[in-house]
């Protein structure tokens, strides 16, 4: 028999992660997915959209009443379509098998880690929680990022990600609002 590797054992780990949130995710898309309406998964889904959230931030920015920091909200859309295209053309990951027709979805990628919608809306609560603007508003901050985690967990439960896609999204937004709030200032 051959010895154990470093290389093996940490091929056999990885495998044992991914194993234990396929499971986890499967199982949470079973028992939750059909107790939610499909419809507020949906507009959960739609309103993290690129295709919407940039345009809408976009014409914002065309408002009469512009805020300075709509150029680095549009900056960051940028940096987060970037990072997560980049991300997942590194990884590959397939999406979820349980769901191989992706119905209903929008037009969407072929890859699964990190999740777009997750790295998105996490970007817009974190950004809007740092902006002086809003400090004093604690229930739009909390709104906000009600509608973060909602939307998050919609993925999984939409069985368009797996929870492991969702946090590390979820990461990736947190680091780019940082990011762009503090080197584009």
């Amino acid at each position: 028999m051959a010895p154990t590797t470093a290389a093996t054992k940490s091929t056999s780990f990885h495998h044992r992660i991914i194993t234990l949130d396929a499971g986890v995710s499967k199982s949470i898309h079973t028992l939750f997915h059909t107790s939610i309406p499909g419809s507020l998964l949906l507009l959960l889904e739609y309103s993290a959209d690129f295709r919407f959230s940039f345009p809408l931030a976009l014409s914002l920015y065309f408002t009469p009443v512009r805020r300075p920091y709509l150029i680095q909200f549009l900056v960051g859309l940028l940096v987060d379509l970037l990072f997560v295209g980049l991300v997942k053309s590194i990884f590959r990951r397939s999406r979820p098998l349980y769901n191989p027709d992706m119905k209903p979805a929008v037009s969407i990628d072929h890859f699964s880690f990190p999740s777009g919608h997750a790295s998105r809306v996490f970007f817009v609560a974190s950004f809007v929680s740092l902006l002086d603007d809003f400090s004093g508003n604690c229930w739009l901050v909390l709104g906000v990022w009600t509608w973060a985690v909602l939307t998050s967990c919609s993925r999984v439960l939409l069985g368009r990600h797996f929870v492991s896609d969702v946090l590390a999204g979820a990461c990736l937004g947190v680091l780019e609002a940082a990011f762009v709030f503090r080197f584009l200032k």
